[in-house]
């Protein structure tokens, strides 16, 4: 009896068991006490209730999380949910959204995880990724094919399917189905193992079936909605209001929002030729040129912390099932203006009302895709116009005017059209007779409605004479129609900003800096690096160089928009964003009055009119007048 009873009390947890410990691991040490009050109220507000369980629908979900229609999402967003809530037993997908599991994916979306679990950033990717897999067919059967003949005649996507004439119980996720094949480096499972490890079950890891990955791909319309709907979120924070999207989500700006996404997609993948993302493109893609993809979801998902019905401002009795687990302040405010509920102020716009109308190229959009790669803060409610050609006018005079007193990093950005393959008129026969010949094919075979270009730069825009600015910071990207990121490297050739004489002037990143044109007075062709923007002095033309062999001062890129290639473009925009606040376009206005200024002092130089003596002082000092050299009347 006694010793039944002591197997009994040693049995090993089941996964409904270990899956509710986590759930209460995450609870206690990755949100505050004020937030799983929140929390559970939220959950209570929304959830249905099935034989005393409850959970969250679909159409609830979305509805609260204010997931736009139009975008046609919300089924997408419900199966990465569905699959995260059945962490770290993803056997278990589709799990059923109860309190624990939504615990699972707020923890997981807002990058809390961090307190209980060990692993960075790569086991979440490829978290996120299975989550929105569907189990690849043709790759499935030919897997089952090498492992044993009966593998096709098993359906393994759906519910209530039948699998050899018996109805078959619902088996989670297509994905999860265990398959005959290797998995390789991609798969990554530390944040499941991690999290077995802070419950001391290890061996549920070791016995469970590790679901397949390489015979999974994520659909590309799929993975184009979940773009779409990051690209509207991007500049959400976890406590402001849901805003309105209604005005981005028809017309152009919808179109725009659609061909973004394709830019972001044909990064990891031919939209022309695959069917589906493979987890070794999205592990290439994700860390090198979409770090911050994903951020959106996690203020999206902290509104799960942020109840309407809690106001601190009043006190309740206390009750067991209404209090907040926290201690009510010991007394009153001291008067009636601190007990009054304190609302943040308005969050100025994401960017300011006369620039975005002036504005070429950049627009939220725009904006959403650079915050993917770049630091969110340096860019959201923080970029000023500084120049835009169409404008302040097409010339290197007026872009120094208004941008070489930025104290603080910048973005520029140029857009254009590609440029035919046989010049039609004499500037363009000029711009190409000025570049080496051309040997790399364009990079794509039809003929894109836009390309754009641009680099971050974090350093103060000077001219040059013989050496290049540089900075680690400095990154060179393609916005469209592919997107690319190429983050410097160790060589110096970054940015230049030359006039003539020099030879081929204008603005040069990633190419060695030009050199003094020969005695003939004619020049050699340019000289570009094999990853490398140059915009000619006219700002006319432009052309962007990728050579996959690398070697310069950026980074190739790897992937669909790698490759080599070079396009050479008329340039139809132009523009400089500065990063900053007030405080950098408040010393950027005094530089710009000192200078004046200074000019006005120059242009009063008036000798014959003035003082006598400190006139015959300035010219003897500038060598026209004395040693013997009359230097003309001073009458």
């Amino acid at each position: 009896m006694g010793q039944s009873q002591s197997q009994a009390d040693t049995r090993p947890a089941t996964a409904e068991e270990l899956s509710k410990q986590l759930a209460e691991k995450f609870a206690t040490r990755c949100f505050t006490p004020l937030e799983i009050y929140s929390f559970r109220d939220v959950f209570r507000s929304l959830a249905d209730t099935s034989d005393g369980v409850s959970y969250l629908k679909e159409d609830t979900l979305t509805r609260f999380l204010q997931v736009p229609d139009a975008l046609g999402v919300a089924p997408v967003l419900f199966q990465m949910v569905s699959y995260l809530a059945a962490f770290p037993f993803p056997a278990g997908a589709p799990a059923v959204l109860g309190f624990e599991e939504m615990i699972v994916v707020v923890v997981m979306l807002t990058e809390r995880y961090g307190k209980v679990l060990r692993g960075g950033g790569r086991g979440r990717n490829v978290l996120l990724y299975r989550s929105l897999t569907v189990f690849d067919r043709l790759d499935g059967k030919d897997g089952a094919d090498k492992g044993g003949g009966d593998g096709d005649k098993e359906v393994v996507e759906g519910e209530g399917e039948e699998l050899n004439g018996n109805a078959k119980a619902h088996t989670g996720f297509a994905v999860d189905q265990p398959a005959n094949d290797e998995e390789g480096d991609d798969d990554d499972d530390g944040l499941a193992l991690s999290a077995l490890e802070s419950l001391d079950a290890n061996d549920v890891f070791k016995h469970s079936d590790a679901p397949p990955i390489s015979h999974c791909s994520i659909p590309i319309d799929n993975f184009r909605k979940i773009i779409m709907l990051l690209l509207l979120i991007a500049p959400l924070e976890a406590s402001q209001p849901f805003p309105d999207y209604s005005d981005r989500l028809s017309g152009d700006n919808l179109e725009q929002l659609r061909a973004t996404a394709d830019a972001i997609l044909s990064a990891f993948i031919n939209t022309e030729s695959d069917t589906g993302i493979k987890i070794h493109s999205w592990n290439s893609v994700i860390p090198a040129s979409l770090p911050n993809l994903f951020n959106g979801f996690s203020a999206l998902f902290s509104h799960f912390l942020f109840s309407k019905s809690l106001d601190l401002s009043k006190r309740k009795p206390s009750s067991p099932t209404t209090t907040p687990p926290i201690s009510p302040p010991t007394s009153p405010p001291s008067s009636p203006a601190l007990r009054r509920p304190t609302t943040p102020p308005p969050l100025p716009p994401l960017i300011p009302t006369a620039d975005a109308e002036e504005a070429e190229i950049l627009d939220l959009t725009l904006l959403s895709q650079l915050s993917f790669f770049l630091d969110p803060t340096s860019l959201f409610h923080r970029l000023r116009l500084l120049y835009s050609g169409g404008s302040a006018g097409f010339s290197m005079r007026s872009f120094e005017t208004r941008v070489f007193n930025w104290r603080a990093p910048s973005l520029l950005l140029v857009s254009g059209s590609r440029l035919p393959a046989i010049p039609e008129s004499s500037n363009e026969r000029a711009f190409a007779d000025s570049l080496p010949p051309k040997r790399l094919p364009d990079s794509t075979a039809t003929n894109p409605n836009r390309l754009v270009f641009g680099a971050y730069i974090p350093q103060t825009w000077q001219q040059t004479y013989k050496t290049c600015l540089s900075d680690p910071g400095t990154i060179l990207f393609q916005l469209s129609p592919t997107h690319t990121i190429h983050r410097s490297t160790i060589s110096t050739d970054q940015l230049s900003f030359t006039h003539p004489p020099l030879s081929h002037p204008g603005i040069s990143l990633g190419s060695p800096h030009p050199s003094s044109k020969s005695a003939s007075g004619t020049a050699n062709p340019a000289k570009l690096g094999p990853v490398s923007l140059h915009i000619d002095a006219s700002f006319e033309f432009g052309v962007f160089t990728h050579d996959s062999r690398g070697g310069g001062a950026f980074e190739p890129a790897s992937g669909p928009g790698g490759g080599d290639w070079q396009e050479r473009f008329s340039i139809e925009s132009l523009e400089v964003w500065g990063c900053g606040g007030e405080e950098e376009a408040e010393e950027q206005r005094k530089r710009w009055e000192w200078e004046e200024r200074e000019a006005e002092a120059r242009r009063r130089i008036n000798f014959g009119k003035g003082d006598r003596e400190a006139d015959r002082a300035l010219l003897e000092m500038a060598g026209i007048i004395g040693g013997g050299r009359s230097g003309g009347s001073m009458n």
